[in-house]
């Protein structure tokens, strides 16, 4: 009894205590304002002591005492840049030009000559690898023995060496190869005919290299589909060779004029099957024909006519990347069955070209309809009559008559449209030929351009990267998602409880959520973007020897093929001198559609593979008006912008623009100076964009500051003394290059031009410019034949080659940088007492000082050395951030100037979902502006800061904010109160719990934020990113609507006997003598399939009922397609305006349970919240993007809102003699092999009766 009343009493007292304790913890003072200002205040004048001190910005200010401030003239500056673009231009234009003559010569010299039995040729494909000496054979093993079958020559084998110009690709730069699509056969007589006499254009792919070393890629591509490139090298094709050359931009663009294309497909009952196949096969590739210039739409026709996307209903559709893939993806889902109306299809068509001609809208040059079906009930002439004749004949009709049993009548209908529509005709029976009879229509369009002869159009591509095919990133994607499934399965197999965990499953929607981390651009240096420009070669015979009905003159207009060089887009970037430009500006450059050829903000690639439509990214795209408009929707004064760009008009404007940094986590909003001019002769409109404030000025070098004239002065004695350790110059600006020398970083060759200044005889190059070009003489022969050629090559081989070319501002500019900050190599210790130094050095630990120049210069010391350190696996600060003034910490700090020109830009690394962030190792980076000038004018130099651990400003920050001057109050130490340091973009430096480092503040804090929203504290940004990239789930296909009743599977396989014994039949007659070619996609596909998932304890047995249930929700993954779309976010920026009237509030209860400080000389706000109160379930907008929903796909929303384009000014499309030209198709069943095939059918229909 006495011991249950003692247990009473203990109960009751340690009751009362713990009453007494919450009673004290919650009647304990309130933090005051004035603490909390206080802290604010001695925190920031701390950190600010110490910035200066280390940073010894002093010493930077006094370094450009005597540099000089110039005015930046934007309309200079762009013309100027525009003139440096435009000759370079012209040397590539001139490049190609001499190819062009050079080719139309030989090939009327030589391209009738016999080929020898044993000539060899370099096959791209099977040149020898660096030290390899094995070699194959031009054409594969044959699987099986043929009577007739020709053994060729081995290809000619060649020795290859990395060259650094051709992006470290092992080459031979003395003579070209081939490359020859795997669907084509090498040794067809046209295509080794073609390849043995463009072996001559070596000697002039040397001539134009050693003239222009800055020359990429030079090719000229056959109309046979062979491409010979120079230098030679050896072919890479991952997975496969899916390589074309007629399916390229610069081809398909240069090859005929831009082009107005329907589509019409019959989808009566007939078409079904293989027919059905090969139909949607001539569509895809029909498709691969067609570029940006090209409109184009798809009908569907039975009964009734329907667009194959609804969307595109009534009209043409430009034929970007993206309309093309909706396009392709919707031929999928169109069913076949009724009876074709073919008037109705027709009609159609015809009066949509008409509407588009009369109205001179899409590409208002040539206009084609291509009629796919398997037979036609008779010609419809009178369509023909009313439509196109009494018109002169704008429309060309191409017909492809699908099927390997058609009637005679059928032959004679479909070809008769196509013969007497200007057009071309093909029959089509297997896949495996659909490519090269859809590709006749090139030829076919080509004629006008070929029968005039004068014009060679000079045509330049919109961007591309330097892959194969679009298809392969579609692949990559799927082969991904193959890997991921895979690795699911493996998972559930080995330990299907792990696989069932919550922890597990937590790790797979992480894995899920990183599909959509397409901000940040890993594995963009995987692509080398480009252009391209390109000249159409023509065959300058006007008839030509046939064999029909007896010999025979024809008259002909052949396109021999194109001719071209790559300019890769880094080129003309170096040519921009963006360090004229100055930080937070740049200059870009758009195409006739309004489309993004070059720009920082131009993102192609996700993950490491290229996005849907990556070459078709608009302006108003990526440069953001700064209003509140929503997406799509954007404003008057931007498309007006957009037009007088596009148009080539030379003009200027100032715009309000919002544009985002650090993977789209940061904003910031300023107005900008637009300054634009065209480039003439291109599509292509240069921009450049100032910021309004402090782009007005830049920092020069006295003239007295001459790189050579200093060297000379102090005896001989080169610049490079200035930079002896720890520096680093912009890796993408052209300060010298050499042709023909390579060095292993940016800084060896800078520090050997250093050297080569300093020396007598120095002379600064000039800038290359091209040589008159020899106009084409219509059939002079080239090879050497004219007085005007032989002597034209004798002054290319004469001229000197240019080893180097140097920028001769900006050298000067990064010498009087290294002159001026060499000091910065001391230690600190040498600028300040010993004591101080170690004081700073023991509080703050391991830090890194660093200085950056407009010059692009970055020197950094680190504190104590790196070498004597814990520090050494951490790469080298200015090896990590070696860009200057496009760092992050660069462009932020000079903004943060024009608020507080005393005060430093504080970031720590972000932490989110997908890239979280290690808070132990997490760093903090100060940066300050440094600038120089006076009262009236000033420019950014420089910018100095430090980097240290974020545990030290942790410690320092719990220091300050547990202290205060009264002996009783409360800090940040107590429990009840939570403080945070958030930065001006609402990320969370420093908070009492470490793992909110880097966070947004929106996550850790909700209500906090959004009340600071709602006193203009900070303001949401609202951010679409039009280049997003989102993630539609793939179809599956449902075999269970596939069941068939035993007839039906019966009537199926004698189809199929009868079908495979006509092919087989077929096929057998016409082998003899040729390669067998096989389909683009078949081959594709077919790899695709060879997935081996064999593994571990994987086998090829029937799996067991208890096996077959394990395969549960979870192990299946959704598969999904890339697809484009727009993503929306809201990004916070610091609204500094009257900010101290908006801050210094006291606490109002829980209506207002916080206090907001600026941290003195930073851009941080001390915030302190009182624990006690609830948090209230509030949501703010957030910084993780979320998909725009338009009720529609982004196709359809684009093309219900069309932006103005400016067409391309080359049109031929029509020739007088045109009419001369009778060649207008065939078809590919031999004549001889009907008996046989008739025959078959008959005597297996008789006895299956």
């Amino acid at each position: 009894m006495y011991q249950r009343a003692g247990t009473l009493v203990f109960l009751l007292l340690l009751a009362l205590e713990s009453r007494y304790c919450s009673s004290s913890t919650q009647n304990e003072p309130k933090i005051s304002l004035t603490s909390v200002q206080a802290w604010a205040v001695k925190l920031g004048t701390e950190v600010y002591h110490f910035g200066e001190f280390i940073t010894r910005k002093k010493e930077v200010q006094d370094s450009y005492k005597s540099a000089q401030i110039e005015s930046r003239d934007g309309e200079k500056l762009v013309q100027s840049m525009a003139d440096d673009i435009r000759a370079m231009m012209e040397l590539k234009v001139s490049a190609v030009k001499r190819i062009v003559e050079a080719a139309e010569n030989m090939a009327f010299d030589k391209q009738n000559e016999p080929v020898p039995d044993d000539f060899q040729f370099y096959n791209s494909k099977e040149m020898d690898e660096p030290y390899d000496f094995t070699f194959t054979t031009t054409t594969a093993e044959p699987e099986f023995v043929m009577e007739h079958w020709i053994n060729r020559p081995p290809s000619k084998s060649a020795h290859l060496v990395q060259n650094a110009h051709f992006s470290n690709i092992p080459v031979n730069v003395n003579f070209s190869s081939v490359h020859v699509p795997s669907n084509v056969y090498a040794w067809a007589n046209e295509t080794i005919k073609g390849i043995r006499w463009s072996e001559g254009l070596d000697a002039h792919f040397k001539d134009n290299y050693q003239s222009d070393p800055t020359l990429s890629w030079q090719y000229f591509g056959s109309s046979t589909g062979f491409m010979r490139h120079y230098p030679a090298m050896k072919w890479r094709a991952e997975p496969v060779d899916i390589y074309d050359c007629r399916t390229r931009a610069w081809y398909m663009e240069a090859a005929a004029s831009p082009k107005d294309v329907v589509i019409l497909v019959d989808r009566s009952g007939s078409m079904t099957g293989q027919r059905r196949d090969i139909a949607k096969h001539v569509v895809t590739n029909i498709l691969d024909t067609l570029g940006n210039n090209d409109f184009v739409n798809v009908l569907t026709f039975a009964n009734t006519v329907e667009e194959i996307v609804p969307c595109f209903a009534e009209s043409l559709v430009q034929a970007t990347l993206s309309n093309l893939r909706e396009l392709k993806l919707a031929l999928d889902s169109f069913e076949t069955n009724e009876i074709a109306n073919f008037s109705a299809a027709l009609t159609k068509a015809f009066e949509l070209l008409e509407i588009y001609r009369n109205n001179s809208g899409g590409a208002n040059c040539n206009q084609a309809i291509m009629l796919v079906t398997d037979g036609v009930p008779y010609n419809y002439k009178e369509i023909f009559e009313k439509f196109n004749w009494k018109y002169d004949t704008p429309v060309r009709v191409f017909t492809y008559l699908i099927g390997r049993e058609v009637k005679v009548a059928d032959v004679r209908e479909v070809k008769w449209m196509a013969c007497a529509n200007r057009g071309y005709y093909v029959h089509l029976s297997t896949l495996a030929e659909v490519r090269e009879q859809v590709l006749e229509h090139v030829n076919v369009l080509a004629r006008p351009l070929v029968l005039q002869r004068e014009k060679h159009p000079v045509v330049w591509t919109p961007v591309y990267a330097n892959i194969t095919d679009p298809k392969v990133a579609d692949y990559l994607w799927e082969q991904r998602e193959r890997a991921e499934q895979k690795e699911r399965f493996m998972s559930q197999r080995r330990d299907k409880a792990l696989f069932n965990s919550e922890k597990e499953q937590d790790r797979r929607w992480k894995i899920t959520q990183m599909k959509q981390g397409q901000y940040s651009e890993i594995g963009n240096s995987v692509y080398q973007l480009m252009t391209s420009v390109s000249m159409p070669v023509y065959d300058l015979r006007h008839n030509e020897s046939v064999e029909e009905n007896g010999q025979r003159e024809m008259r002909i207009a052949r396109l021999l093929g194109v001719a071209g060089t790559d300019v890769p887009l880094s080129e003309i970037q170096a040519l921009m001198t963006p360090y004229k430009i100055g930080v937070n500006g740049y200059a870009f450059m758009v195409t006739n559609n309004g489309y993004i050829l070059i720009h920082p903000d131009l993102r192609p690639v996700f993950q490491g593979i290229l996005k849907p439509s990556y070459n078709s990214v608009d302006m108003v795209e990526v440069e953001l008006f700064d209003d509140d408009r929503k997406p799509r929707e954007f404003s008057k004064e931007l498309t007006a912008l957009r037009q007088d760009i596009i148009d080539q008009k030379t003009g200027n404007k100032i715009m309000n623009v919002k544009y985002h940094m650090e993977d789209m986590r940061r904003v910031s909003r300023a107005k900008r100076h637009y300054f634009w001019t065209g480039i003439s002769d291109s599509p292509f409109t240069l921009v450049v964009a100032i910021p309004e404030n402090y782009g007005r000025h830049r920092i020069t070098p006295p003239p007295t500051d001459d790189i050579h004239r200093l060297s000379l002065t102090s005896k001989n004695v080169s610049a490079k003394q200035y930079l002896s350790d720890k520096w680093s110059i912009h890796p993408d600006w052209l300060y010298c290059r050499h042709y023909e020398r390579t060095f292993k970083s940016p800084e060896e060759e800078l520090s050997y031009f250093l050297e080569r200044v300093a020396k007598p005889g120095w002379r600064w190059p000039a800038k290359p410019r091209p040589p008159e070009h020899h106009k084409n003489k219509g059939h002079e022969r080239h090879n050497n034949g004219t007085p005007e050629t032989r002597e034209r090559t004798k002054v290319l081989n004469n001229t000197p080659r240019n080893e180097y070319y140097c920028d001769h501002g900006l050298m000067q500019a990064l010498v009087y940088d290294a002159r001026n900050t060499a000091w910065f190599n001391k230690s600190i210790s040498e600028s300040a007492s010993e004591e101080k130094a170690a004081e700073f050095i023991q509080r703050f630990g391991y830090i890194v000082a660093f200085l950056a120049t407009h010059s692009g210069l970055t020197r950094w010391q680190t504190h104590p050395p790196k070498e004597n350190s814990s520090e050494n696996d951490k790469p080298e600060f200015g090896k990590q951030y070696p860009r200057a003034i496009d760092e992050v910490w660069y462009r932020r700090a000079v903004e943060q100037h024009y608020i507080d020109p005393l005060s430093y830009v504080y970031s720590v690394d972000l932490n989110t979902d997908k890239f979280p962030l290690n808070v132990n190792t997490a760093t903090i980076t100060a940066a300050h502006a440094v600038f120089h000038g006076d009262s009236h004018k000033k420019a950014p130099a420089a910018v100095v800061g430090f980097q240290f651990k974020h545990e030290r400003l942790q410690e320092w920050f719990e220091n300050i904010t547990s202290s205060c001057e009264h002996k009783v109050c409360t800090t940040c130490d107590s429990v009840n109160w939570e403080c945070y340091l958030v930065d001006s973009n609402a990320w969370v430096v420093v908070s009492k719990n470490i793992n909110h480092t880097g966070q947004f503040f929106g996550r850790v804090r909700p209500d906090v934020l959004k009340k600071l929203v709602d006193e203009d504290v900070f303001r949401a940004v609202h951010v679409v990113d039009y280049q997003a990239v989102c993630f539609r789930e793939k179809k599956t296909t449902n075999f269970g609507a596939m069941l068939k009743t035993p007839l039906e599977n019966l009537r199926l396989i004698v189809t199929w006997f009868l079908t495979t014994t006509a092919w087989l039949l077929n096929s057998v007659a016409t082998v003899t003598g040729q390669a067998s070619s096989y389909s683009f996609d078949d081959a594709y596909q077919n790899y695709e399939g060879d997935d081996d998932l064999d593994e571990g304890d994987m086998s090829n047995k029937p799996a067991s009922k208890a096996v077959e249930r394990d395969f549960e929700k979870l192990v299946l993954i959704n598969r999904t397609r890339p697809t484009p779309c727009d993503r929306e976010m809201y990004v916070y920026q610091l609204e500094y305006n009257n900010l101290d009237e908006k801050l210094n509030k006291p606490l109002n209860d829980c209506k207002r349970p916080f206090y907001v400080q600026l941290v003195n000389y930073t851009n941080m706000l001390l915030v302190v919240v009182d624990g006690l109160c609830p948090v209230e379930e509030v949501t703010v907008p957030g910084v993780e993007p979320t998909e725009v929903n338009y009720n529609e796909s982004l196709p359809c929303l684009k093309h219900a809102k069309p932006l103005y384009r400016k067409q391309p000014a080359s049109c031929i499309r029509n020739h007088t003699e045109e009419s001369n030209i009778d060649m207008c198709g065939r078809g590919t069943l031999p004549t001889g092999n009907l008996f046989w095939i008739s025959s078959v059918i008959f005597f297996v229909f008789k006895y299956w009766v």
